[in-house]
C-alpha cells in the first residue's frame, strides 16, 4: 500500500520527517517497503499560459506556441496535438532540470527558436500506469487558471514522500489512509482528526428514484447501503483529487469514479457507482448467479458465472460481480445523469473464491477478501456524496436504502495485567497498558484484577486476550523489552510410540525387499466397482469431496487396495516383471451419512506383489513382519466371502479373536478390471491395531539345558482338512511340552485313496526343567494320535 505523507497529515499532526516516521511505524509492526520521493529532480518548471498557436513553417508535425510564463512570453516549439490556445500547461524553462537529470537548453527546431519545453506528466516523473488516459500521449493540461510562473511542484504537489507498506492479511483496516493514520497516532502518541462528513443540501426522495433493494443471499452479503445522486456532470476531476490518486498509485478516470476510489483509499471501503437509468425496474437484488449466467465487466470481457458467485442484479440480469468488478452495461459514462452509489459488505471467502475462479483481482476484491467492517458502509457512502457535492459533480438525493442483516457490535475482551507481564516478560504499569489500548481507540474499563476492553468493529483481528497483549507489546516497542534467557524445564524429545512402530515397520518391509509407495488419499467412486465390492458394502459409504479436482479424485478412500492395484497395474503394463510394494496411509471412515462431522482416520498397511511369488510367500512376509514387531501366535483362517479376493486362496489374520487384516490372491475378475494377466497378492492390515499390540522389547531366554525328543507323525485324512486345524490339535494335547511342530511332507498318489492325503509332521518335545523320559513322550504322542483320529477320522499311515 502507498501512503502519501501529505494525505496522512490531514488526519495526524506529523512533526517528524518521513524517515523517522517510517522507522517508528516499522518498530510498531507496520512493515515499510520503501520511501518514494515525489520531487525526483524537477527544477525551474513553471505554470505557463498558451496565448497563440501557429503552424511551423518547415515541419508539418510541429507547431509554434507563444506561452506566457509571467515575467516574459516565450516562443516554444512542440509536437503536441492536444493543446489549444488558452490552456494552462507546465513549462520547463531554459536551464530547467527534469527527472533523470535532463537539462533543458535553448535551441532551434527545424529553423525556429525554442526557449523551453511544454511538459507531459511522464516527463515530470509521474509513472505511466497512473497517468490519466487522455493525458498519456500529450502535454498535461492544468484544470484551471493558476498564477503564471508558479512552481509546478506546488501546483501538482510534487513534493514530500510516499511510504510503501506491506500490509499483512490480518490487518485489512490498514489498507486505508485512515487506518494508517490510526497506527501513526498510536505510534507517535497523537490525536486522530477524522474527516468531517456533512452534506449541506439534499433534494427529492430516494424512493422516487429507486424502488427496491433486496438481499436474497444473506450468508454472502451482510449489508447493502445505497444513495442516489442526480444531475450528474461527468468530467475530469479537480487537480487536487487527481494528484492524490496518482500519488497513491491509482489512475484518475472521471470525477465520479475518482471520488469512489478516493474514499476507498481513505476509509478502506470499496464503493461502486451505477448508472441508475440503466437499472431495469429500478430494483437491486443481491443474489447468487445462475449456472453459466453471463456478464460483461467494465474491462470489456464477457465472463461466465456459476452458482457460487455472488452478483448484484437488476430485474433481469447481473449488473456487477459482488466485491470484484462492475458490469459494462451500467458503467458511468459521459451521458450518465443519475447514479446509484453502492457501499456493501460481502463475505470475504466468497469474494476470494470468486476472484480466484474468474482470474480477476481488483482493488475492491483485494480488500473484501481480507474482511471489512460492515459499519463502514454508511460512513463511506456519505463521504462520497459529500465530495460529489463539494466539487459540483451532482446533487445528493435525500434518504438512503440500508439493508443490514446482522449488525456488527464491539467485541468484549478481558485482559489481565499479570498475563501481560508473563507473556511479554516485562512489568508494564496498568495505567500505561490502559493508555496504549486507548491510543488504539479501544474502550477500557478497569475492573481491578482485570481490564474489560471493547474492541472497535474495524479491528476484526482482535478476538482474544493474547491479541491485546500483542498490541500492547508492539506499541510499547518490542525493541524496548530487554533480552532475557529462556527459563523453563527442558525434556528429552523423542518420536511418539506409534511413529517409532511406523519407522520400524518400514525398515522391516524394506529389508524384506519391498518398496515404499505413497498415493493420493482421494480416489474415484468407480474404484469400488473395480475391486468387486458389493453395492451394500460399508466401504462404499465414503466422504464426498466438495471441490474435487475431477471424478477420479472425488471421494476419500475407505481401503488402500484400489490405490495399490492402480500402482501394480501401471507397473505391469509398463513391462515391469516383478513388483513388491507397501504403503502405510490413512483411510477415512465417515461417522454418518450424509457427512456432518470429520471422518475417522484409520492408519492402514497395504502390501502388494506379483511375479515369481505365491500366497505362501506373502504369508511369510506378513508372519516375519508381525513377528519382528513382537506379534506372535496369529491364526490364519480361510476367508471365502471377500469379493475382492480369490475364495480359495485368502485368509483373515486373527490375533486373540481380533481381525488384524486380510491377505491372499486377488479375484480373477478384479485382475481383469485392472488389465493384469498375472496373479497378484495383496495384504491389508489394520496398522493402528498392530501398534496397540506390538512389543518392541525383546526378552532374553537362556539356551535349553535339557535334550529334545523328536517324533514324526504321518496320517491319512480327508483332502479338504487344513493343516492349521491339525496343528491346533497337536498343540492342545502336548501338555505344554511341545517346542515345535513342523509339516514336512504332503502326499497324494496311487498308494493313498482318492479324496485323501497323507501329511507328515515332525514334533519336537522338550522341557526346560528336566530331562523327558521316553515313556512319558510316547504317552503324550499316543494321545495326540488318538485325538487326531477321533477329530478328523484319520488313520496312521503304515
Amino acid at each position: 500500500m502507498l501512503l502519501p505523507i501529505k494525505w496522512l497529515k490531514d488526519y495526524v499532526d506529523i512533526d517528524v520527517d518521513s524517515k523517522i516516521l517510517a522507522d517508528k511505524l516499522t518498530l510498531s509492526g507496520s512493515h515499510v517497503e520503501s520511501i518514494i520521493e515525489l520531487n525526483s529532480g524537477i527544477e525551474n518548471v513553471v505554470v505557463g499560459h498558451i496565448l497563440e498557436i501557429k503552424d511551423h513553417p518547415n515541419a508539418d508535425k510541429l507547431c509554434i506556441t507563444i506561452t506566457d510564463v509571467g515575467r516574459e512570453k516565450l516562443q516554444i516549439v512542440t509536437g503536441a496535438t492536444n493543446i489549444k490556445e488558452g490552456d494552462y500547461v507546465p513549462v520547463a524553462l531554459v536551464g530547467a532540470t527534469l527527472p533523470g537529470g535532463i537539462k533543458i537548453k535553448k535551441g532551434k527546431l527545424r529553423g525556429e527558436e525554442s526557449l523551453g519545453m511544454l511538459c507531459s506528466l511522464k516527463e515530470l516523473g509521474v509513472k505511466d500506469n497512473v497517468v490519466p488516459k487522455e493525458q498519456r500521449d500529450g502535454i498535461f493540461i492544468l484544470d484551471k487558471e493558476y498564477p503564471l510562473g508558479m512552481d509546478i511542484k506546488e501546483v501538482l504537489g510534487l513534493y514530500g514522500e510516499v511510504i510503501e507498506f506491506e500490509i499483512t492479511p490480518n490487518r485489512p483496516d490498514c489498507l486505508s489512509i485512515v487506518g494508517m493514520a490510526r497506527e501513526a497516532c498510536a505510534t507517535l502518541n497523537k490525536k486522530m482528526k477524522y474527516p468531517s462528513i456533512n452534506i449541506s443540501k439534499e433534494e427529492d426522495n430516494i424512493n422516487d428514484y429507486l424502488r427496491k433493494i433486496e438481499i436474497l443471499d444473506k450468508e454472502l452479503c451482510n449489508r447493502y447501503f445505497a444513495r442516489v445522486i442526480k444531475d450528474v456532470k461527468i468530467e475530469s476531476s479537480p487537480l487536487w483529487l487527481q494528484t492524490r490518486l496518482m500519488e497513491a498509485g491509482v489512475r484518475p478516470i472521471n470525477n465520479i469514479v475518482d471520488i469512489t476510489n478516493y474514499v476507498m483509499l481513505e476509509f478502506g471501503e470499496p464503493l461502486h457507482a451505477f448508472d441508475l437509468d440503466k437499472i431495469i425496474d429500478k430494483k437491486i437484488y443481491v443474489r447468487r448467479a445462475l449456472e453459466s449466467e453471463k456478464i460483461t465487466t467494465i474491462d470489456g470481457i464477457e465472463r461466465s458465472l456459476n452458482s457460487s458467485n455472488l452478483v448484484i442484479a437488476d430485474g433481469e440480469k447481473p449488473v456487477a460481480i459482488a466485491g470484484v468488478m462492475g458490469g459494462l452495461e451500467t458503467e458511468v459514462t459521459d451521458c450518465t445523469n443519475t447514479i446509484l452509489i453502492e457501499a456493501a459488505n460481502f463475505n470475504d471467502r466468497s469474494v476470494r473464491l470468486t476472484s480466484k475462479s474468474l482470474g480477476l483481482r481488483t482493488e475492491a476484491s483485494s480488500r473484501f477478501e481480507k474482511g471489512i467492517d460492515p459499519n463502514l458502509c454508511q460512513t463511506a457512502c456519505n463521504r462520497v456524496c459529500q465530495l460529489i457535492e463539494e466539487i459540483g459533480a451532482g446533487k445528493v438525493v435525500g434518504g438512503y436504502f440500508d439493508n443490514y442483516v446482522q449488525e456488527k457490535k464491539e467485541s468484549s475482551i478481558v485482559i489481565r495485567p499479570k498475563r501481560v507481564h508473563k507473556l511479554l516478560g516485562i512489568e508494564i504499569e496498568k495505567s500505561r497498558i490502559i493508555e496504549i489500548l486507548e491510543s488504539l481507540e479501544l474502550k477500557v474499563e478497569d475492573k481491578g484484577e482485570f481490564l474489560e476492553v471493547l474492541a472497535p468493529t474495524f479491528r476484526l483481528d482482535l478476538e482474544r486476550e493474547v491479541d491485546l497483549i500483542e498490541e500492547i507489546g508492539r506499541i510499547y516497542g518490542f525493541h524496548n523489552i530487554k533480552n532475557e534467557p529462556l527459563v523453563g524445564v527442558l525434556t528429552k524429545g523423542e518420536k511418539p510410540y506409534d511413529k517409532q512402530i511406523e519407522d520400524k515397520s518400514k525398515a522391516i518391509l524394506q529389508g524384506l525387499g519391498a518398496n515404499e509407495v505413497m498415493t493420493y488419499s482421494f480416489i474415484s467412486p468407480k474404484a469400488y466397482n473395480k475391486i468387486n465390492l458389493k453395492e451394500d458394502s460399508m466401504k462404499r459409504q465414503c466422504v464426498q469431496i466438495i471441490n474435487p479436482l475431477g471424478e477420479d479424485y472425488s471421494v476419500m478412500r475407505t481401503t488402500l487396495i484400489p490405490n495399490m492395484m492402480e500402482l501394480l497395474s501401471r507397473n505391469y503394463n509398463y513391462g515391469v516383471e516383478r513388483a513388491f510394494a507397501f504403503e502405510i496411509g490413512n483411510m477415512f471412515i465417515p461417522k454418518e451419512i450424509p457427512v456432518k462431522n470429520l471422518p475417522i482416520e484409520r492408519k492402514t498397511l497395504c502390501i502388494g506383489m506379483y511375479g515369481e511369488t505365491d500366497y505362501f510367500y506373502l504369508k511369510g512376509v506378513v508372519e516375519i513382519f508381525l513377528e519382528r514387531l513382537g506379534v506372535t501366535k496369529c491364526n490364519y483362517l480361510r476367508e471365502e466371502n471377500h469379493p475382492t479376493f480369490h475364495p480359495g486362496r485368502t485368509s483373515n489374520i486373527i490375533y486373540e479373536n481380533k481381525v488384524l487384516g486380510v491377505m491372499g490372491e486377488l479375484h480373477p475378475d478384479v485382475l481383469e478390471n485392472y488389465d493384469i494377466d498375472e496373479r497378484v497378492y495383496i495384504a491389508e492390515l489394520d496398522f493402528e491395531g498392530i501398534v496397540e499390540i506390538a512389543k518392541l522389547e525383546k526378552k532374553y531366554k537362556p539356551l535349553p539345558k535339557y535334550p529334545a525328543i523328536v517324533r514324526d507323525l504321518a496320517i491319512v485324512l480327508d483332502e479338504d482338512i487344513m493343516f492349521k486345524n491339525i496343528e491346533e490339535v497337536i498343540w492342545s494335547k502336548g501338555e505344554g511340552l511341545i517346542e515345535k511342530v513342523e509339516l514336512f511332507d504332503v502326499y497324494t498318489g496311487e498308494q493313498i485313496p482318492k479324496g485323501k492325503k497323507s501329511v507328515a509332521f515332525s514334533i519336537t518335545y522338550r522341557s526346560h526343567e528336566r530331562t523327558l523320559k521316553d515313556e512319558e513322550v510316547s504317552q503324550i504322542h499316543q494321545n495326540i494320535v488318538q485325538e487326531i483320529e477321533k477329530t478328523f477320522k484319520a488313520n496312521l499311515r503304515s
